[in-house]
Parts: C-alpha cells; structure tokens; sequence
C-alpha cells in the first residue's frame, strides 16, 4: 500500500467528497456484500445485526467522507482514529486484512460510481487509502505490542463465575481466567472488553464490546461487564448477544475475552488532576462504564477529585447500580448523586431511590456550582448513553461555557458520534 498520497491526488480525494456524501452508503453496501460473499470467515469480524440494520456500511461511509474532507488536517481525525484503532485491536484486525478491505473498498468504489470513477480518482482513492491504512497499521501495533508485554495475545477463555442481576434487564457477569493465571491485566476505568461467542444458527462467531463495570481490582481475579437484554434492533435481530448470556449461559460457561482497550478513560493516579472536578452523567446502561470511573476514583491510592454521579432511568427497576452508588455517597464526602426517575414506584423515596421524579434528565434543574462544578474552567465530563441524548447534553454544556475538550463522550454502537 502506498506511503504517500501526492498534493494532486489530495485535490482529487477532497474534489470527490460530495460525490462520497451522496454515494457513500451505496458504496459501502456494496462494499461489505462483496467482501464477506468472497471471504466468508470475515463473518467473525462484523455485527451481523449492524449489517442487517445497516449500521456498519453506514459508520463506514461517514469514516471515508470525513477522510476525503480532512486529508489535509489528518490531526482533526485524531479521535476517530484512536476509537476505531482501539476498537479494531479488540476485535483482533490483522495488518494483512487492510490490504484485503481495500481492495474491496476501491473496487466497491468503481463499481457504484462506473464510469464516474476514472484511472485518476481510482489512483487517488488507492494512494489515499494506504496512507489512512499505515496510521491504522502502525497504531494498532503499538497496542498488540503493549498487550504482548502483559502476556495477552488474541482471544482468551474466561468462564462465568457469577451471575448478579443489577436491575430487572440488566445482569453482571463476573469472569475469571480459565487457566487461572492472575493477576489479570490492569485496564484503565472506562475500557471495555470484546466478548466472542460462537453463534450456531449462524455457523460463525460474533463479538460484542461491553464496558467493564467495576473498577480495577488489585488482586486481578476476574473482570466484571453488566449487560442489558437489548430488544429486537429489526424483527429477526433481537440483541444476539446479550440475550444469548442471558438465557443460554449459566456459572461454569466459558466465552472469550481480548485484552481491555477503549479511549474513554480516567487515569485515577494522574496527580495533575488533584481537586479537577469530574461530572459523570448516563442514562440506563450507559451507566457501566462510569461505574467503573467512580469506583477508581474514590479507591484510597487515587487522588482526590469531587465527583458527580447524574443519572436518569426509566424506573428503580431498571436503575442500575443504585446500592452501590449511594453506597459510595454515603461513605465519601467528595461525591453526590443526582438520579432521574421517569416513572416513580409505590416504594419509591426520595433522596434515596432518586432525586427527580416523573421527569428525564433536565441539567437545569441541577446546581450549577455544585452539581456541574461550571464555576471551574478544568472541570471534566464524561457521557455515556443514547447518542441523541450525548449530543444534546454536550450541545447545553457547550453554551453554558465547556470547551468541548473537556468533554467526553461513549458511543454503544458502530462508529463514532455525531460531531455537531
């Protein structure tokens, strides 16, 4: 693959960008139906339920236009490379597999685009494409490097220690090393896990990302991930997964892990942060990976930060981690909670199953020294939910005066976040 891209081929790439807004999911279909129709064992790479629901080709077909439309300021890139490289390491992406997708890619492009797609646009998207393949390459070496170093290469077996129900569609899953060797790697607060099983109507494996939903443990004995039993994303799709751990797997069962990765994260030791304040916001299980964060954050080797823990559920029924985190409130004065209840219960009680009733999340109705801590220019936000609802809280902490930079947000899906 090509090492360079020339300033004439860049013009041709950035020229071509509206052309890829307008065909680009076209091409990307196109693109996954030849290449998994030639190279069937690819199966095991990609969700077929974001295949089915079009997720992926869609995911893919805004990563292409927004390369075309930065390859000149590739720096503006930066985030969405790290997330995808991050995520491709733990789905196991081999360098040789670049060259594969983008021969496929480019022809996927000529065959959309026809006779649109000349000698000189097709050499300008293959130079282009081996330039974004090395970054890619190169980062994700680093990464299978550092994994190495921690005896961890490729797929692992873990078995099902525990099954905890954490709410009334939510259940964690406690795994431990089946050779039993421990430690296990540390990982930073807010990373997540790959979690391969083999799907037998389907004759291939498929592999999901889930947070890990407790804070790094000393003594490394076992990783815990807390998954929700997700509805049908389309009639035939509903939840693969997580509604295989649900019903299918008991305590005993094993499944396959590769190493923690994500870039969503929290150093509890940085020492530069020492009274930053940090506001964790979530919705349902968005929730999962901030526990994870405030459980780091208030462990006695951490540095001390005020915290704020804002959440919103449906119900107490679906609410999860409640105990836990008021657990943490009540025995460290850094932290508060606010919880949004959509619906109240019979049982329900203020100030101790929730704070706002019969309504979503509404940042104004929270304090706006005291709860988001806007008063102080260094504050950090960490979001996890429904990507709508990411982006709008990030759109009202922006006019309230946060630089996005310190605003960090935790896609559950395929791709990226809307950048608006």
């Amino acid at each position: 693959m090509a090492a360079t891209v020339s300033p004439a081929q860049i013009s041709i790439v950035k020229a071509t960008a509206p052309v890829l807004k307008e065909h680009g999911v076209t091409i990307t279909t196109t693109f996954y139906q030849n290449l998994i129709t030639d190279i069937p064992e690819l199966h095991n790479f990609f969700s077929i339920t974001s295949q089915r629901t079009g997720a992926q080709p869609r995911a893919l077909a805004g990563a292409v236009l927004a390369y075309a439309t930065y390859i000149d300021d590739l720096p503006k890139l930066a985030h969405a490379v790290e997330r995808i490289a991050h995520k491709h390491v733990s789905l196991q992406v081999t360098p040789e597999q670049y060259d594969i997708v983008g021969k496929y890619l480019i022809a996927a492009i000529g065959q959309v685009l026809g006779d649109a797609a000349t000698p000189e646009i097709v050499d300008a998207w293959t130079a282009a494409y081996g330039v974004l393949a090395n970054v890619f390459i190169n980062r994700e070496g680093e990464m299978y490097k550092a994994n190495a170093a921690e005896n961890w290469t490729g797929w692992r077996k873990f078995r099902i220690t525990k099954k905890v129900p954490e709410s009334s569609n939510i259940t964690s899953f406690y795994l431990g090393p089946s050779d039993g060797v421990t430690p296990l790697p540390k990982f930073l607060p807010g990373q997540y896990v790959s979690l391969q099983l083999p799907v037998a109507e389907l004759g291939f494996n498929q592999s999901r990302q889930y947070s890990l939903s407790e804070g790094p443990k000393a003594e490394g004995a076992y990783y815990r991930i807390s998954v929700k039993r997700e509805e049908a994303a389309e009639p035939g799709v509903p939840g693969l997964i997580s509604n295989m751990l649900h019903d299918k797997y008991a305590v005993g069962d094993e499944v396959e892990l590769s190493h923690p990765q994500g870039e969503f994260v929290v150093d509890p030791h940085d020492t530069s942060k020492e009274g930053v304040p940090v506001v964790l916001i979530s919705v349902g299980v968005g929730a999962t990976p901030l526990k994870s964060i405030l459980d780091s954050l208030v462990d006695a080797k951490a540095v001390k930060r005020p915290i704020s823990w804002i959440h919103s559920s449906q119900s107490s029924l679906t609410q999860p981690f409640s105990r836990e985190v008021r657990k943490v409130c009540r025995e460290n004065s850094n932290v508060a909670a606010n919880v949004f209840l959509r619906t109240l219960g019979a049982d329900d009680r203020q100030g101790e199953h929730y704070e706002f009733g019969d309504m979503r999340l509404d940042l104004a109705k929270l304090d706006k020294d005291r709860d988001l801590f806007l008063g102080n220019s260094s504050t950090e936000y960490f979001i996890c939910g429904p990507e709508d609802f990411m982006v709008e809280v990030r759109r009202i902490l922006v006019g309230l005066g946060v630089e996005r930079s310190r605003i960090a947000l935790e896609l559950f899906a395929t791709g990226d976040v809307s950048d608006e």
